[in-house]
Order: C-alpha cells, then sequence, then structure tokens
C-alpha cells in the first residue's frame, strides 16, 4: 500500500512541475519521422549514403584519407561501422565539389570512413537524432554534422555549418575536467561569418551527468532545429540553446534576414577523423598511436520534421515562440 501510494503521489507531482528542458520523444506525434537509417542490413545503403573518398584532411591537416572500403566502412549487426586504421594510403586529394581538375592524389598515413548523404538528401529544420558510441584515445576525432546543400549565402563559411557531436581526444589529459578519467566532454558548435581568417564559431562543451567516458557506451545526441533556433541534447537533456544573436553571415544575400544562414537545407554527414588541428594541438597533443585502431558506431540516425509547421519547425520545439 505504501509503494502505491509514493507512486500515484509522484504522479501527481510530476504533473505539477512537468520535466523541462528534454528533447521530445520519439513517440511524439508532432514530429514526424521523415528519413532513417536503422543500419540493420549487412552493407551500406547506396540509396542513402555516399562515401567520401579524399585526403585532403578536411582543411583542418587532418592525416586520414577516407576510402569506400569494407574495412573502414561496414555494417553489421545492427550497426555503422566507421574505422580507423594505420596504413599509409594514396588517393584523391578533394572531394568533386572542391577538387581540382585534373583532382591530384595525396598520400596518408591513416584511412577512415566518412558517409554523407549529400545530392541525396537534405532538410530545412527538424529534429536530428542518432545513437552512437564514440571512440576514445588521443588524436581521435568522431563527428556527425550537417553542411548547406548548395552554397545559398557563398562558400564556407558564409553558408554555415551545424556540428551536432565531435568528441576529440576522448580519455586524454583534462585539467578543466571532472571526474578523473580525462577528457570527457563532447562538444557542438557552428561555423557562419566571412571567409578564412574572419570565419567565425560558437560551440559549447558537455560531460554525462556522472562524468563518465562517453566512449563507455552508447549516447544519444538530438538537434532540434527551427527557424532562428537550435537546441542541443544529450540523452534527451538540453545541454546548450543558439539563437541568430549568436551568428551572423557576411554575404550580401542574407540582408534583412536575420537568421541567414541556417534557413536553408543542409545534408548530414558522420566520419571518424585521425588527428587535425582540434586533436593535435589539445590534451595530450598529437596522435598516440595506441589510440589506433578506432570505431565509431552508430546504431541509427533519424531525421523528424514538424508535422504541421515544417515552415519554421518552431510548433514543434517546446517552449519556444510559436511552439508548444
Amino acid at each position: 500500500m505504501r509503494i502505491a501510494h509514493f507512486f500515484a503521489l509522484l504522479v501527481a507531482i510530476l504533473s505539477i512541475h512537468p520535466l523541462r528542458a528534454e528533447a521530445a520523444g520519439a513517440d511524439d506525434p508532432a514530429w514526424e519521422l521523415v528519413w532513417s537509417d536503422e543500419f540493420s542490413g549487412t552493407e551500406l545503403d547506396r540509396k542513402k549514403w555516399k562515401p567520401e573518398k579524399s585526403c585532403w584532411g578536411g582543411g583542418n591537416n587532418e592525416r586520414q584519407c577516407y576510402t569506400d572500403r569494407t574495412k573502414n566502412i561496414r555494417v553489421s549487426g545492427g550497426l555503422l561501422y566507421l574505422t580507423a586504421l594505420e596504413e599509409r594510403f594514396t588517393g584523391p586529394d578533394r572531394p568533386p565539389e572542391i577538387a581540382s581538375m585534373p583532382n591530384p592524389n595525396k598520400t596518408q598515413p591513416f584511412t577512415s570512413g566518412k558517409i554523407r548523404t549529400r545530392k541525396l538528401a537534405s532538410w530545412t529544420y527538424g529534429k536530428f537524432e542518432f545513437r552512437a558510441k564514440v571512440p576514445k584515445g588521443q588524436g581521435t576525432w568522431p563527428a556527425v554534422w550537417m553542411m548547406p546543400a548548395d552554397d545559398h549565402y557563398g562558400g564556407w563559411p558564409l553558408s554555415g555549418e551545424i556540428d551536432i557531436l565531435e568528441a576529440v581526444n576522448l580519455g586524454a589529459t583534462c585539467d578543466e575536467c571532472k571526474g578523473n578519467v580525462g577528457e570527457n566532454r563532447t562538444l557542438s558548435a557552428i561555423h557562419f561569418g566571412d571567409k578564412a581568417p574572419k570565419n567565425e564559431h560558437v560551440h559549447q562543451r558537455v560531460a554525462l551527468p556522472d562524468q563518465a567516458l562517453p566512449s563507455d557506451d552508447f549516447h544519444i545526441w538530438t538537434l532540434e532545429w527551427g527557424k532562428g533556433l537550435m537546441r542541443f541534447y544529450l540523452d534527451n537533456k538540453l545541454y546548450w540553446e543558439v539563437t541568430p544573436d549568436q551568428w551572423n553571415t557576411a554575404s550580401l544575400r542574407a540582408k534583412s534576414n536575420p537568421v541567414a544562414p541556417f534557413d536553408k537545407p543542409f545534408y548530414i554527414m558522420a566520419n571518424l577523423a585521425i588527428g587535425g588541428k582540434l586533436s593535435e594541438e589539445n590534451n595530450d597533443k598529437g596522435i598516440i598511436m595506441n589510440s589506433v585502431p578506432a570505431e565509431f558506431q552508430i546504431d541509427w540516425i533519424r531525421v523528424y520534421q514538424c508535422k504541421d509547421d515544417r515552415e519554421s519547425g518552431l510548433a514543434c520545439i517546446k517552449g519556444a515562440k510559436g511552439g508548444e
């Protein structure tokens, strides 16, 4: 009887003080599933993804060649595996959209995998969610992020960039981290502004409530994106909100448009980089060789759009102006 009274009291309390700052669940009828990959087959779905083949280092001096080989990209047991290996590899310098003609070859000391929905699927506004297990190690840099389907406002970063997840050097030395486990924070960021060196970005780091390493288990990352609003969640808990006063674009096409450049279609991608400026200049510096092989495991990726408000998406974002 006492247990029954306890749960009745708990339900009553929650009905008066509902939990706030949580991402809407998959069963929320306001969000309509419009695209997903559950990675339930035995190979990558080429109708949904195109692997990138490039060795240029992403503009960050990364040390990998991205290949279209099963040793770097495979689907097995309901998971996508992006695997980084230590091996010298020669491949095309840049992906087709930014390649010189002819595209020269480049050699790197590592290989890895990167997949994109570019030219296959893109969205303006929605909820972008995935469940993944990130690798640890100095020099590892897994990411799930978004880029503009077309450079409507100009080349990078005038048309924007949205980084939902970046996990850099997990487990490496971190003086400012709590928990005595080393680097235990992942980060999200958006990039915007003018062409380099006048490019700008804002970012936010987040740790798990128990300060554990995110690489120890699977977790869910979510971006809710509406007109003039982005909210980022880890395991359904809000950790960052970004509004137009925090971003801009130097594009003349954005005149009198306060939400530009984040009002056009973006595509999604996932990759596992090795090295690069952000990883090699932080924590224990450089690349520790026992960090590789490394695996970035993704259980599923899902995209929802607001069923009754595709135009702005705000009606589905709780607490947003025009939302619930």
